[in-house]
C-alpha cells in the first residue's frame, strides 16, 4: 500500500468523526458564553451603566441584546439547534466586544486583549461554515426532512 493510499485512507476515517470536534466546538462555545451572560443577567443594571459608559449607542437595548444573545447562543449551542443561525449574532456580539472593550488592550488575553473573542468568533465561524455536525438536533431535523 503506498503512502499516498494510507493518507487518504486516514483522511477518510477523520472526515467521518467529523461529528466529534464539531460537538466540542459547541459545547466549548456554549461554556465560555455561559459565564458573562450569567453575569449580564445577574447585574442588568450595571451591565447598562458600563455600556453607556463605554460609549455603547441605546445601552439598555444593546445590553439586553447581548444577554439574550448570549443566554440563547448557550442553549442553542448545546442542543446542536439553529447552530447557523446563532452563530450570526454571536459573531456580531464577538466583533462588538473587540471594537469597544478588547481592540485597545492588544492581543494577549492576559491583558483583556481580543485573543479569546477573535478564537470564539473563528470557532463560530468554523460552526456557521461547516454546521453544528451529526450529534445535534439540526442534523436530526434535517435527516427528517
Amino acid at each position: 500500500m503506498s503512502i499516498s493510499t494510507k493518507y487518504y485512507s486516514l483522511v477518510g476515517h477523520l472526515e467521518k468523526s467529523a461529528a466529534v470536534p464539531l460537538l466540542l466546538l459547541r459545547l466549548v462555545l456554549a461554556y465560555g458564553f455561559y459565564g458573562p451572560a450569567k453575569m449580564k443577567w445577574k447585574d442588568i443594571n450595571s451591565v447598562i451603566d458600563w455600556f453607556g459608559s463605554i460609549g455603547i449607542p441605546a445601552p439598555v437595548f444593546n445590553a439586553y441584546l447581548a444577554a439574550g444573545t448570549e443566554m440563547l447562543g448557550v442553549v442553542l449551542l448545546v442542543l446542536g439547534l439553529g447552530t447557523r443561525l446563532i452563530a450570526i449574532p454571536l459573531v456580531i456580539t464577538m466583533l462588538v466586544a473587540i471594537k469597544t472593550v478588547h481592540w485597545t488592550n492588544g492581543f494577549e488575553a492576559a491583558d483583556n486583549g481580543f485573543e479569546i473573542p477573535l478564537y470564539y468568533t473563528i470557532m463560530l465561524l468554523t460552526l456557521l461554515v461547516y454546521g453544528p455536525g451529526k450529534w445535534s438536533v439540526d442534523y436530526l431535523i434535517r435527516r427528517r426532512s
